[in-house]
């Protein structure tokens, strides 16, 4: 018996093995794509456009930053890149990855591991590193529930907890065209590349 197909061809023409991926088949483009066409919160926000998560990168990365500004630009690439397998496993909603179980997990953190490498940070993101961009991470839920997803605030403090009014001041939820959202995920890639 034949063995499934286990790559998935990317745009930018690169084959991408999902069980056993190498950090040379990984390309920025192909990560910004996939992501700025994958909806949170499976599609189920107000707006004109999903919510992708290339979008929700973004806001994370923004948050961590407030939350933690005297950490290294490497840990705020980290950020940008926290959902980045989700370019072509797609994203689950929590209640679903907890039932899929450690399968799901596997295979994220083996394409987290190649695409960490890829762009030069450890193929294991350091636990307390994890936990900070965990933090921004939930606040941006605790966003995006109240902002896009129908979520009251009280429902949204008991699931994600209450944010410090002072790290989310002036931030609000953008829903734009995937194109524009491709292309601000790839430019503030490149402003941290450049930085690094």
């Amino acid at each position: 018996m034949a063995q499934a197909r286990a790559w998935q061809r990317m745009l930018s023409g690169r084959r991408l093995d999902l069980l056993d991926p190498t950090p040379m088949d990984i390309e920025i483009e192909d990560i910004a794509h996939g992501l700025a066409f994958v909806a949170r919160w499976n599609g189920q926000t107000h707006g004109d456009f999903a919510y992708s998560v290339a979008e929700h990168s973004i806001l994370v990365e923004a948050l961590f930053r407030r939350l933690y500004p005297n950490e290294p630009i490497k840990w705020q690439l980290a950020a940008l890149l926290h959902d980045a397998p989700e370019y072509v496993i797609g994203d689950m909603i929590s209640p679903v990855k907890a039932a899929v179980g450690d399968g799901y997990s596997a295979l994220d953190d083996r394409l987290a591991a190649a695409i960490h490498i890829r762009f030069g940070l450890p193929a294991k993101v350091p636990q307390a590193i994890k936990k900070k961009i965990k933090k921004a991470d939930r606040i941006s839920a605790w966003l995006e529930a109240v902002q896009i997803a129908g979520f009251s605030i009280a429902e949204s403090d008991k699931l994600f907890g209450k944010p410090d009014p002072e790290i989310i001041a002036g931030l609000s939820i953008i829903l734009r065209p995937p194109v524009e959202t491709r292309n601000a995920f790839t430019t503030r890639y490149s402003d941290l590349m450049a930085r690094l």
